[in-house]
Formats: structure tokens, C-alpha cells, sequence
């Protein structure tokens, strides 16, 4: 596998670009399956919503809506934002959304109980930022409830291509590293790269938003592909 160079972050168009190939062949190949363990993660972490009609829970860069059916599986209203207008024209069948970039979120402070971030902060080269704004949006005693790429075992420095086996090379440590770098062209870092946060960055992401850390997940097999979290905001 090359070395990573530097690059520019991929831009929503990009996005834009494989909205088809991602709907109708990378999420058709997985099927009802949950081979990264992100719905049993969800369930986990997000959990069942409180009684009474569904409270709503925004998932920021909600793509095609993939993961809307869990979340009202769990009881709660799914709305979602992403940037990119080819994903949402797939999601709206699936939640209310709306395009806007989750650095400025258009929904007031401390309106939502719920937020989630599934399988996005690796598109977001300022996910300290949208992880603040999630932060500003709760409700105290809220949930904020990351599920991501596992960041020890998955990125520009990991080889998985052998089934029982992760070969890790130099560039773990890179933190905010920009890469196309991939072991498979089935995947989406190839088409569209990924920015790597080693694991105390992203930790640090989550309590510097002030934010309690209080839950952790990890999915996948035979090496977690997938690490999550879930953090409350603070009662007053």
C-alpha cells in the first residue's frame, strides 16, 4: 500500500458523483445483514426513546438515509442533513432532511434530545466542529452517539484485505491525514478519501465539546472495523 499524501478533503460533489453506486450497489451488497455491527451499536448506545410520540433524533450526514429504519426501530423520529444533494435525493424517502453543512446546523440550541453520527467523521475534516455543534443543539441530558471507522484498526495504514488478518503500517499517528488510500476498490475511501483522527484526538473531540463521555461500542469481526460512543450534554 503507497504512503499517504497530503490532499484536499473531499468536497460534497464528490459525494454527488457515486450517490447511485452507493445506493444501489454498495448498500445492496450488504443487504439486512449489520456485518459492522452499526444497527447493534445504535441499539446500544442510542437506545430506546423515551415514552410518548417519537422525540426527534437529527443524524448529521445522514447520506442516502441508510440507518433511519434502526433509529425508528428504537422509537425515536429520524431527520437528517448532509451536504450532498445526490445522497439526499435517495434519503428523503426514508426521514425528512434537509442540505446543510454540519459545521452551522440550522436548528436551535438545546432543542433535540438526540443526534447521531454514523459512519460521517471520516468525511469531515472539521468533525470537532460539527461534534460542538451537536453539543449545542442538545438538550441537557441529551445524547450524542458517534459510530465510526475504527480508528486503530481502519484508515489509509490499514491492510485488511486478508480475512483473518490486519496488517498496521506507519501512519496511525498522523493525525487530520487525507488519504485515497484503500485495500479495496469496493469501498468508499478509494472514490472519495477520508481524513484519519487517532483515537485520543477523537476522545478529545467529544469532552472538548463538553460533552460526558459515558458508553463505548466496538463491531466487526475477526479486528473491529467500527468503534462508537455515546456522551450526554450536562443537566443544567
Amino acid at each position: 500500500m503507497p504512503n499517504s499524501t497530503p490532499a484536499t478533503p473531499a468536497t460534497p460533489p464528490a459525494y454527488d458523483a457515486i450517490a447511485d453506486w452507493y445506493e444501489t450497489e454498495f448498500l445492496a451488497a450488504q443487504g439486512d445483514a449489520d456485518p459492522i455491527g452499526i444497527n447493534a451499536a445504535l441499539a446500544a448506545l442510542l437506545g430506546a426513546a423515551p415514552e410518548g410520540p417519537g422525540p426527534a433524533c437529527l443524524e448529521i450526514g445522514c447520506g442516502t438515509g441508510a440507518h433511519a429504519a434502526a433509529v425508528r426501530a428504537l422509537g425515536w423520529t429520524p431527520v437528517g442533513v448532509d451536504l450532498s444533494s445526490g445522497m439526499l435525493a435517495y434519503a428523503a424517502g426514508r426521514l425528512p432532511v434537509a442540505r446543510a453543512d454540519a459545521e452551522h446546523l440550522p436548528i436551535g440550541t438545546g432543542s433535540l434530545d438526540a443526534v447521531i453520527a454514523v459512519m460521517v467523521h471520516t468525511d469531515m475534516p472539521g468533525y470537532a466542529r460539527v461534534v460542538a455543534e451537536a453539543a449545542r443543539i442538545l438538550r441537557p441530558g441529551g445524547r450524542f452517539v458517534h459510530v465510526g471507522v475504527h480508528p486503530c484498526f481502519c484508515g489509509g495504514f490499514a491492510d485488511r484485505g486478508d480475512p483473518a488478518a490486519t496488517v498496521i503500517r506507519p501512519g496511525y499517528l498522523d493525525a487530520g491525514r487525507w488519504t485515497t488510500d484503500s485495500w479495496t476498490s469496493n469501498g468508499v475511501r478509494d472514490k472519495v478519501g477520508a481524513t484519519h483522527w487517532p483515537l485520543p484526538d477523537l476522545l478529545h473531540m467529544v469532552a472538548d465539546a463538553g460533552l460526558v463521555l459515558e458508553r463505548f461500542a466496538e463491531g466487526g469481526t475477526p479486528v473491529p472495523i467500527t468503534f462508537s460512543l455515546r456522551a450526554s450534554k450536562p443537566e443544567l
